[in-house]
């Protein structure tokens, strides 16, 4: 890559990316130190609100930010003048100085001594010493000085990094009053401690940046303090308008944000450090010393800039040759301090430029290739799609697994080895033909009151905490999923993840380690998907890219528009405007499907009407299910749905009830709470009156300890009450135990003979005299009946799973309705079929060649 040395500052990312061809996005530009912590969170908002303000000039004096600067740096107001960066300040000095001589200690920012050339004014160079890092050494600086001389310092030096001690340089200036200093404090804000010069002498001028402490340098702002026959002439020859009104607006909410400050210098020193550390151990690299946010490097003789430069254009980074800086050979260069990732690609793109460091590199393993889908709103369709793309790649020839760091839903699943896991994940590992296991959900939330949730990790209960409380623990669970993830990845060539609810839901933004903040650990590209089915999605597309921070939105790939029914040519203006708005693309569109076979993740699609169905024409038997407000597992009545001789209701309100042949009562996160809300509602009265009509009546897992005759919690796992009565259908009685029941069951039925296996969960420890409905292979049973073969219920989930066992249970109902076994074709509940329908639908969708290029297959 060439050099633009008629620009001959770093930054000019422009010309590298033309001359790459490529994207400026693409490009990783280590020339231009800006603050690696990013904008602040608020600077679109900013902007976004002030836009009005362009209708009208902008306040030429900036007194608005006057004040503020004012009472950050406590110097008047009349001393400061604010500019379009202060590079312009420093451009304007010549003309209202009246100095003979300037004295310049270099390497220094290349301007200073630019700017003396065209005003003709003398230049005495003071040579920094490399074999002292380039330190400036004030007794040196001193025995220079004339009587009105000028002295431009760098504070940190630009580019070496080094700080001079701001009480000995003011020592100086008030030794020398008859000679006028120029203090640039460009990057003085990055370092920790550091005191400003500002009005602190009278032959003191200091030039500040704005724009590289907070991330801005497209807007452009700066400032200066002068003494006040200085800033008078100054005023006199300033150009109006110089600052326009939305760099101003960021200039006032910036310059008071100490948070961001705060949390800036502190992540810009471990940043620093630890890249200094990584670059030591070239020993090809003569790393400097530095305070501020880059680092001058210098290379072994052997080797040149130019060089450098052109192997690391193969990895879009670009950094700052230093050839043309005062005292600085073709040796040197300077680097940026980046994030975290694009220190690691600098490294790594070393490495394989040095011989030496060759076989290092072979030891550094790259992140998994890695995507994720994340949504506009929760049910957006994010664990569906995931599991298409789990099952693309597979029949690609990929070997892939799914992975969603938090999940909260209350349908779960016990893996072989005895440990609970998300429902959802569970989906997605039989779409790439995987096992379930918990390092693809390391933590799941399971709901059980409106403000708290049992915490699960890595399989195992954690116990129940507030929100509060778990926002205190996210930081512990972090680590966890962090190091599950490495350990999943591991193993596999691709990994999809799902997000959870919305990235931009900005008041849990801050504690996020299911979306954007795990995208970014896996590296990992983001799709943000948008249910068009709902409306405004993409007005909710655009307005994700407003509320996110620059670093989010550097992760977002594009967009996916998913549920559309019709023509997706008619979508073109829309895709056009996003595109216009966002600088992303939509990457497919996928249609509305009806009844697609796939389980769903959460009660939102049960609650939604997943369930309702229109009754068959022919003869049929009647299933209701019973909405809890804790409702879990419902999934354990989905394959009903493919049974064309059933009709399947949600009721929720006892006056839906109507005279169905079979009731359900579902499984629950919190039973004594659902227990009592039927007791409440009505509907407990009403479900007695059907059990005495002999309406069959089945209660899985919380609903089957609702039909015995009482539950005790005497731990307070699930509510403040000791012992409650329950619907006494069935003469059992249940003690909710501390710890909780996770295994795999299979076995038979002992009444049909028929097959079943299935998975329990649950806290509770039921006692009964009755004999059990179900013998397990392990020796166990489970399982009572009432008074009647009409009334009875299980713990085990998954139990209509067998085909052999849910046909049997379909016809027994039949004959007893007086309308015969069923005689058409028998349903399966395989989803090995749905799954590759599914991939075939999304393929055809999603721009499959953008999705391998952002894995990097």
């Amino acid at each position: 890559m060439t050099i633009d040395t008629e620009y001959g500052h770093g930054g000019n990312i422009h010309a590298a990316a033309e001359a790459r061809a490529i994207a400026i996005d693409e490009m990783i530009d280590f020339s231009a130190n800006i603050n690696p912590f990013g904008a602040p969170d608020w600077l679109r908002a900013c902007i976004s609100s002030k836009l009005d303000s362009i209708l009208h000039y902008p306040d030429p004096t900036a007194s608005v930010l006057k004040k503020g600067i004012s009472q950050q740096y406590k110097v008047p107001c009349d001393t400061i003048l604010v500019a379009n960066g202060s590079t312009e300040l420093l451009y304007q000095l010549p003309r209202v100085l009246s100095c003979k001589r300037v004295v310049i200690p270099v390497p220094c920012y290349i301007d200073y001594v630019k700017v003396m050339q065209l005003a003709d004014i003398e230049i005495k160079l003071l040579q920094l010493k490399e074999e002292n890092n380039f330190s400036l050494e004030l007794n040196l600086l001193e025995e220079l000085l004339l009587p009105e001389d000028l002295v431009i310092i760098g504070s940190p030096n630009n580019p070496t990094g080094v700080t001079v001690q701001s009480d000995k340089l003011l020592q100086l200036a008030r030794s020398a009053p008859r000679v006028l200093f120029v203090i640039d404090e460009a990057f003085l804000e990055f370092v920790e401690g550091a005191e400003s010069l500002a009005g602190k002498a009278e032959n003191i001028i200091t030039l500040h940046s704005l724009t590289k402490f907070y991330a801005i340098p497209g807007l452009r702002l700066g400032f200066g303090v002068f003494p006040e026959h200085i800033i008078k002439a100054l005023q006199r020859i300033f150009p109006p308008w110089s600052v326009n009104c939305l760099a101003q607006a960021v200039g006032e909410r910036a310059i008071m944000d100490h948070a961001y400050q705060e949390k800036s210098r502190k992540l810009c020193l471990q940043l620093r450090k630890d890249l200094h550390g990584d670059l030591e151990s070239f020993p090809d690299l003569c790393v400097f010393p530095g305070s501020a946010n880059y680092l001058l490097i210098k290379l072994h003789s052997s080797y040149t800039v130019p060089k450098l430069q052109e192997h690391l254009s193969k990895y879009n980074i670009l950094i700052r040759d230093c050839a043309n800086y005062q005292g600085l050979g073709p040796q040197f260069f300077r680097i940026a301090v980046r994030d975290k990732a694009d220190n690691k690609a600098l490294c790594s793109a070393l490495s394989a430029f040095f011989p030496s460091m060759k076989r290092a590199r072979n030891r550094i393993k790259p992140k998994t290739p890695a995507i994720m889908f994340q949504g506009t709103s929760s049910n957006a369709g994010k664990s569906v799609l995931t599991a298409a793309l789990c099952r693309i790649l597979l029949q690609d020839g990929v070997r892939v697994a799914p992975f969603k760091a938090q999940n909260m839903s209350l349908n779960s699943f016990v893996t072989a080895d005895g440990l609970e896991m998300g429902r959802a994940q569970v989906v997605q590992a039989q779409a790439a033909r995987l096992d379930p296991h918990v390092l693809m959900n390391p933590v799941l939330l399971k709901p059980n009151s409106d403000t708290g949730s049992q915490i699960i990790v890595r399989g195992k209960p954690l116990g129940n905490m507030s929100v509060m409380d778990y926002v205190t623990y996210k930081k512990e669970a972090m680590d966890i999923v962090s190091a599950c993830y490495d350990e999943l990845s591991e193993e596999y060539e691709a990994i999809i993840l799902e997000g959870a609810g919305s990235p931009g839901e900005v008041n849990l933004k801050k504690h996020d380690i299911v979306n954007m903040r795990m995208a970014r650990y896996a590296e990992s590209p983001v799709i943000l998907v948008g249910d068009i089915d709902r409306g405004g999605v993409y007005a909710s597309f655009v307005g994700h890219m407003e509320v996110m921070s620059q670093w989010e939105r550097q992760l977002v790939a594009g967009f996916l528009v998913n549920r559309f029914r019709g023509n997706s040519d008619l979508l073109h203006d829309a895709h056009e405007y996003v595109k216009n708005h966002t600088g992303k693309d939509v990457l497919g569109v996928i249609p509305y499907l009806h009844n697609h076979g796939i389980p769903e993740e959460d009660s939102v699609s049960f609650k939604e009407g997943l369930f309702d169905a229109i009754r068959p024409e022919h003869n049929h038997i009647e299933i209701v299910i019973i909405s809890l407000p804790h409702i879990s597992n419902f999934t354990d009545l989905e394959p009903f749905i493919a049974e064309p001789d059933v009709y399947l209701r949600v009721v929720s309100h006892p006056d839906k009830l109507g005279n169905p042949d079979v009731i359900i009562l579902p499984g629950s996160k919190n039973v004594i709470g659902d227990l009592q809300h039927l007791q409440a509602s009505g509907m407990a009265s009403q479900l007695l009156k059907k059990a005495d009509e002999r309406c069959e009546i089945i209660g899985i897992c919380g609903g089957y300890q609702m039909l015995g005759k009482s539950i005790e919690d005497p731990h307070r796992i699930e509510s403040r009450q000791e012992r409650v009565d329950a619907l006494s259908l069935i003469d059992m009685h249940t003690v909710l135990a501390a710890e909780k029941t996770l295994t795999r069951k299979q076995g038979t039925h002992l009444a049909s003979g028929q097959p079943v296996i299935g998975y329990e969960i649950h806290h509770g420890l039921t006692a009964t005299t009755a004999r059990s409905l179900f013998s397990y292979d392990d020796g166990s049973s489970c399982g009572t009946q009432g008074d009647t073969a009409t009334i009875w219920g299980s713990y085990l989930h998954g139990i209509f799973d067998s085909d052999l066992f849910r046909r049997s249970f379909i016809d027994t109902v039949r004959k007893r309705k007086g309308i015969g076994a069923y005689q058409g074709p028998l349903s399966s509940y395989n989803l090995e079929p749905a799954f590759d329908r599914l991939a075939d639908t999304v393929r055809s969708g999603l721009d499959m060649d953008r999705v391998y290029q952002l894995l990097g297959l």
